[in-house]
């Protein structure tokens, strides 16, 4: 069973995985047969992800060696993270973090230095800079190694293609051989083959009206001369120098020993008519077009090696209407070329390929495709066509001397993404939406019945004598996901970072009146920092519970009926020793989670909160769903729910006696399977799934006093 875990050790996402399309999560179904068409960046990332879904992946690359052309690449947060869920660091072949911003005008004279460090601290991955060969290398070698999961992709080389067949899912080469398969991804660049297959007629590309020269340049050689030396204050640096209708952009790869150039002019100046986009280009061209700049800069130029100095036209493209014909679909730049201004183009083909291997998971089958396709496009261009706009954006001349577009204006809307995580939440309720069976179950209420909020006279319970001790987990992990379980878009986190912090959190009651006396244990997942945009536009800000998990059918029933928790029903036995806290939850004996607490070390009680994860925040936030009888898709009511604290407190106010912090804290999920788990499985295979980076606190509290809820408000 694949259970996604994150590894502290090489900040790596692992082992997630969709599971087959008939959502049992058991493999061994038939593979699909996948041509792609490009083994580009996006076209061997898509093929990683294909191949681990169990497919049958061939790709045909027209070149005879497979070389990435090029220097080097961003790779901003959003493409990291799906580089690192394949277990790729690419710090481990050279990548360079991205730490600082400085920017020139043309004669040399600081405008603007930006310090990224503390800003990139709200991305769960980093900002890197890499050697676009070494990405493109390893990449390869996933793709190709037999010692990667699933079975290694086919890697035909000196194979172009002239015609695609989208209906049959048939390619023809050059040499007249046609290759059959069950579906066509098209990954074969801005000069694309298979892009007129999907419009029916071959694409216009548009001079942008811009060109650009791309070389690297030794760190070493550039240090020897104290003219040029002059620019490299600190490592990890992009340098960008502007003029009115040109600039410089340089910045580090290969561990800062690398720097590379990417030099953006009028193609009028270098290019002229030509389309060719990798032409050769000359020193002396080179230093023509920036006749003038400053002359550190110049001087640095003069430092490149003629025959590596490239420069090719930047061409764009109107955006298309659809990327998909049946059983053909375009990723990367064959669907939406990318001019260079943000360092967007590879990180959006990733992504396209994230997409990809959600929608086709092991059990898809061929006749599924066209509509797999479908899907896939549906979740991505709208993303891809707006990155793509902002990137012209950003590529604009200077107005008045003046920089128009700030290049990190965009840093939220690019950064804070996570395709996987969005594929996966969008690809789950496109499932449910095509099932007309499913049913979002609450039990039946009974009608006005004794609860913990009154008796049978409608008297509330006294409660100064009821008891509590809550044991917690408090944990960093990742915003994207945890964001999927928000039940409308109403729910947000308040920071735009991709990390989030919640915690898990289990407590016995006693003593409890309403129960003659007795008790029962409740385990919960409390999501932090959430705020709820009302329709008035006013905002209530809380910690989102989503599910809550009791050993007592009781408080189950009456919590959902009369203030509509999320709560259903589980075993949970605790074990409370001297300095340990232990508790396991389970469904008629089958065992799905242990919570450890160890070395438990009393503090004051005065120097933390009561609260779950120790949040000053407004309350709880849930939300009512209630079934619509004889429509098992439509809702009677649905809601949001807020229980605030400081009504909730002064209604019912609790003492705390005792405060223990753990040394050591730990929990774990298995997932078993719906055999094992057939009410639970839904649930607790996500929360197995929740990724847990560090976990930042750990405690049990205990106390007098239990409030009974009864200060919950409808917010809408």
């Amino acid at each position: 069973m694949a259970t996604k875990f994150y590894n502290p050790e090489n900040n790596t996402m692992v082992g997630s995985r969709i599971p087959d399309s008939n959502g049992n999560g058991v493999h061994g179904s038939t593979p699909l047969n996948v041509t792609i068409v490009g083994a580009g960046i996006g076209g061997l990332t898509t093929a990683i992800y294909l191949r681990r879904n169990g497919h049958n992946v061939s790709i045909y690359e027209q070149s005879r060696f497979v070389n990435e052309t090029g220097a080097a690449i961003h790779l901003a947060p959003n493409s990291n993270g799906i580089l690192r869920r394949l277990g790729i660091n690419a710090e481990d072949f050279g990548a360079v973090e991205m730490q600082g911003l400085v920017e020139y005008n043309k004669e040399g004279v600081e405008k603007r230095k930006v310090n990224l460090i503390e800003a990139n601290k709200q991305w769960q991955h980093p900002w890197q800079l890499v050697h676009r060969v070494r990405l493109h290398d390893k990449l390869k070698d996933i793709a190709t190694n037999t010692a990667g999961e699933g079975k290694p992709v086919a890697l035909n080389t000196s194979s172009k293609v002239l015609n695609v067949d989208p209906s049959n899912a048939t390619i023809t080469l050059e040499n007249g051989e046609i290759i059959a398969s069950d579906l066509v991804l098209g990954a074969d660049g801005i000069y694309s083959k298979t892009r007129a297959a999907v419009q029916g007629k071959p694409s216009i590309l548009v001079p942008s009206g811009k060109a650009a020269f791309r070389f690297l340049i030794a760190r070493k050689i550039a240090l020897e001369d104290p003219e040029s030396a002059k620019l490299f204050r600190q490592d990890n640096e992009l340098s960008i120098w502007y003029d009115e209708n040109r600039r410089v952009v340089m910045y580090p790869c290969d561990g800062n020993d690398l720097l590379n150039f990417v030099c953006i002019h009028p193609d009028s100046e270098s290019q002229g008519g030509e389309t060719e986009w990798n032409r050769q280009a000359s020193l002396e061209q080179l230093l023509k077009v920036y006749d003038g700049f400053d002359s550190r800069l110049l001087a640095l130029f003069r430092k490149a090696d003629p025959n590596s100095l490239k420069v090719w036209k930047l061409l764009d493209m109107e955006p298309l209407d659809t990327w998909i014909h049946t059983r053909l679909a375009l990723l990367g730049d064959a669907a939406h070329p990318f001019l260079p201004h943000q360092g967007q183009g590879g990180g959006i083909a990733m992504e396209d390929a994230a997409a990809l291997g959600v929608v086709l998971p092991l059990g898809t089958t061929a006749n599924e495709v066209p509509e797999r396709l479908k899907l896939y496009e549906e979740i991505r261009l709208k993303r891809a066509h707006r990155i793509q706009e902002y990137s012209r954006q950003a590529g604009g001349d200077l107005k008045d001397g003046e920089v128009r577009v700030d290049m990190m204006e965009y840093t939220n809307y690019n950064f804070g993404h996570d395709e996987w995580d969005n594929s996966t939440n969008l690809f789950k309720k496109w499932q449910a939406a095509k099932n007309p069976h499913l049913y979002w179950r609450s039990p039946v209420a009974f009608g006005p019945a004794p609860g913990p909020r009154q008796d049978v006279l409608g008297n509330p319970h006294p409660s100064q004598q009821q008891t509590f001790r809550t044991a917690s987990i408090k944990f960093k992990t990742s915003r994207t996901f945890l964001q999927n379980l928000f039940p409308t878009a109403s729910f947000q986190f308040e920071s735009p970072g991709t990390v989030a912090y919640a915690s898990f959190s289990t407590t016995t009651l006693g003593n409890m009146r309403w129960l003659g006396g007795g008790g029962y244990n409740h385990f919960g997942l409390y999501i932090h920092g959430v705020k709820y945009t009302k329709a008035d536009g006013t905002v209530v800000r809380g910690t989102h519970m989503p599910v809550l998990m009791e050993s007592l059918a009781d408080p189950i029933i009456t919590g959902r009926d009369e203030i509509g928790m999320p709560k259903v029903y589980c075993a949970i036995d605790i074990n409370r020793r001297s300095h340990g806290y232990f508790m396991s939850a389970s469904w008629q004996g089958a065992k799905f989670c242990d919570f450890k607490l160890e070395g438990l070390e009393a503090v004051d009680t005065s120097t933390t909160k009561g609260t779950i994860g120790g949040e000053d925040d407004e309350g709880i936030l849930v939300y009512r769903y209630v079934p619509k009888v004889g429509v098992r898709d439509t809702p009677e009511v649905e809601y949001p729910v807020m229980v605030p604290h400081k009504e909730e407190s002064a209604k019912h106010p609790s003492t705390v006696t005792k405060v223990e912090v753990s040394q050591r804290a730990s929990i774990k999920f298995d997932k078993l399977d719906q055999e094992a788990l057939p009410t639970l499985y839904y649930i607790v295979s996500v929360l197995a799934d929740i990724p847990i980076y560090e976990i930042v606190g750990a405690k049990v509290v205990e106390g007098r006093g239990v409030p009974d809820v009864s200060s919950a408000q409808r917010l809408e």
